[in-house]
């Protein structure tokens, strides 16, 4: 069993930078592809953001350029830094690792 949390949502300024996390437990976290999915209210989720095992990464094209996925094996975190935030970036982002796991999601508001 794996528990993924993320973190680092908030309220934020249009223009403005934010960094997520998305903590595993799990021993071989290391193995698995990770991606970043959002939601908005009255939207369908939206894949954002992936990264394979050997950090192979892919990004949507409503995010490339500002939006950067990492991962940390050895404190079994993957981050997701975005930067030049719009107000249609306002979702819910959560993490999935493997199509299998996946956490609860947090709240991202980019608003003046």
């Amino acid at each position: 069993q794996v528990r993924l949390v993320e973190s680092g949502g908030g309220l934020v300024q249009p223009g403005g930078f934010l960094r997520l996390a998305c903590a595993a437990s799990g021993r071989i976290f290391n193995t698995y592809t990770v991606k970043w999915y959002r939601q908005a209210p009255g939207k369908e989720r939206e894949l954002v953001a992936t990264i394979t095992s050997d950090s192979s990464i892919k990004y949507a094209d409503a995010v490339k350029g500002r939006f950067l996925i990492s991962r940390d094996n050895s404190k079994n975190t993957v981050y997701l830094q975005m930067t030049s935030l719009k107000p249609e970036d306002t979702a819910v982002y959560y993490c999935s690792a493997n199509g299998i796991y996946r956490g609860q999601g947090t709240q991202v508001t980019v608003s003046s």
